[in-house]
């Protein structure tokens, strides 16, 4: 990849949307719910001599309108910051 954040930012690649419920019903497209977990592809450098506690490969959850949608080459991604990132799951 050939982006590259800055200050505190975060690039995400979101997970896609769930295509059934856990009952087995399948969900269309104009009910889908935007995704709330990624796995990190880019961390910018910190800002202000702190540095970043997530690392590229890490999966995240995020709030809900978290981020800034990005398409690049192709795939989707979200820019925010990484104040926006709630958990790191391990």
């Amino acid at each position: 990849m050939k982006m590259k954040p800055i200050s505190d930012r975060v690039v995400v690649k979101p997970a896609p949307a769930e295509e059934k419920t856990a009952g087995g019903i399948i969900v269309p497209d104009t009910a889908k719910e935007k995704p709330q977990r990624g796995e990190v592809i880019a961390v910018g450098p910190g800002k202000d001599k702190n540095k970043m506690t997530v690392k590229k490969g890490d999966i995240v959850l995020y709030g809900k309108y978290a981020g800034q949608e990005l398409r690049y080459e192709g795939n989707d991604y979200l820019i925010m910051r990484e104040d926006d990132i709630l958990v790191v799951l391990g």
